[in-house]
């Protein structure tokens, strides 16, 4: 089914009868209507350029200048591998092409059956974890590329209860064998 017949407007179009008429509604429309559907889907776009009567090239340049923004669709899970300065001299960078290689995608890409998105990013801000990565607002630190592949395997099998320790920072690498934590 292509992406413009599967469009589904019932939440788009509650989403837009809030900000109807009022200027500067664009970014939270768009950032609403990602939440809605996971992503912007052209007919996404068109049906706010139409409402919002705003030119479609318009949305689009907004859409691809931030960062927040997806026009693609991504996965359930959301891995982000740091490789910043203490990541990366670490072995962040082995750690998301083992990852890369075990999903099947290139960095930036999202898995067939769209379970995970795999992305790079420049800093977590948990230096002291490094190498690290966060799976949907999960940190894992002191990771190997092993230890990574091991929690992606646990999001695999176990979607329900990986997802209770929402924002937790695990610390699944080498030191907290030897009862450290973070």
């Amino acid at each position: 089914m292509s992406e413009e017949r599967s469009f589904e407007r019932t939440a788009l179009d509650e989403i837009l009868s809030h900000y109807e008429g009022q200027p500067g509604a664009l970014i939270p429309v768009l950032q609403q209507a990602q939440d809605a559907y996971g992503y912007l889907p052209r007919p996404v776009i068109a049906a706010i350029a139409e409402r919002l009567r705003l030119p479609a090239a318009r949305i689009y340049g907004v859409a691809t200048f931030y960062a927040q923004f997806h026009l693609k669709p991504r996965g359930r899970h959301i891995v982000r591998v740091c490789l910043g300065t203490a990541c990366h001299v670490r072995g962040g960078e082995r750690i998301a092409e083992q990852l890369a290689e075990s999903l099947g995608v290139a960095v930036g890409g999202t898995t067939e059956d769209r379970l995970f998105t795999l992305e790079k990013v420049a800093c977590l801000g948990a230096c002291g974890l490094a190498p690290a990565m966060v799976v949907d607002g999960t940190t894992y630190g002191r990771l190997t590329p092993k230890a990574a592949l091991n929690v992606i395997e646990r999001y695999r099998r176990e979607p329900a209860e990986v997802a209770t320790q929402g924002g937790q920072a695990q610390d699944i690498g080498p030191s907290s064998q030897r009862g450290r934590s973070a």
